[in-house]
């Protein structure tokens, strides 16, 4: 197990942990930290367009990062777009977790010719690059949160398949699981109780560094207008909003947005490759 003593003796992932923390924390009370609410027509207006950071909206509200060409206040709809950004990337990354474990653990245990079906189908999964996979599900499945989630579980569950499997294939070589063998257990109860515990540390450092993965092409798709409909808040579609003003001058509407997607995808990164390291000393440079 991972103990909070053994990440702070290291200071990086001390600092790449609060870091995730602060940003968890401030998508999860955007609506209480945000100053405005950017999707509420009612308080948007488009007066108030384009201002750079420090303006001052027609309510009298500072910006501190300026606001978009519609109105919006940058700041607040960076916090809103960082909430949707983690639902997608946590709720996906959960599914697709479920389903490798099922099909890895199954894999691992039963061996055979059911070990070698699964596993070509992980491989022609791991085959094709993530973003294509996600396109051609979000062209079958439509535009939506709920179907961006389907479509990055789906990109997702294969690596957490073959992950699990060896892993569970190391552990059924001890003795340990072959005296548990003996003992004519049910095979649900070997699995639940004894393949599964001793499989799934290599899985918390794959989870962590696939939620930033999710990120990242959940940002891509929204970017490209075929993610997080537009009526939605996404750091990905608010980089594209911005994307016509860069060479207005108005770099801000696009820039802080960036800002917080390369920070929140450095920070997990971060903190997964150290969680890597602490679970297995060897790895450590």
């Amino acid at each position: 197990m991972i103990g909070l003593s053994a990440i702070r003796a290291r200071p990086t992932s001390y600092i790449a942990g609060l870091l995730v923390a602060l940003i968890a924390i401030a998508a999860v009370f955007a609506p209480l930290i945000a100053p405005t609410n950017p999707y509420d027509l009612a308080t948007v207006s488009i007066l108030d367009g384009r201002l750079p950071p420090g303006g001052q909206m027609l309510d009298g509200t500072v910006s501190w990062l300026g606001t978009d060409g519609a109105g919006r206040d940058v700041l607040s709809a960076i916090l809103y777009g960082l909430r949707t950004s983690l639902i997608v990337a946590i709720s996906s990354a959960a599914i697709a977790l479920t389903i490798g474990l099922a099909v890895g653990l199954s894999a691992a245990f039963y061996g055979g010719r059911l070990d070698t079906i699964l596993m070509r189908v992980v491989d022609i999964q791991l085959s094709f690059p993530a973003i294509l996979v996600a396109l051609v599900m979000l062209a079958l499945l439509g535009k939506g949160i709920d179907k961006v989630i389907i479509a990055l579980a789906i990109v997702q569950w294969a690596l957490y398949a073959r992950t699990v499997r060896a892993a569970a294939m190391v552990e059924r070589r001890k003795e340990y699981f072959e005296a548990v063998t003996c003992l004519e257990l049910s095979n649900i109860r070997i699995i639940w109780r004894h393949l599964l515990p001793n499989s799934v540390s290599p899985l918390i450092v794959l989870a962590t560094l696939q939620t930033a993965h999710s990120i990242s092409i959940e940002a891509t798709l929204s970017f490209l207008g075929v993610g997080v409909p537009i009526t939605e808040p996404s750091l990905g579609s608010l980089i594209a909003n911005g994307f016509d003003f860069i060479l207005s001058g108005a770099y801000w509407i696009t820039f802080f947005p960036g800002a917080m997607l390369l920070a929140t995808v450095a920070a997990i990164n971060i903190f997964g490759d150290q969680l890597r390291e602490i679970i297995n000393p060897r790895l450590a440079k």
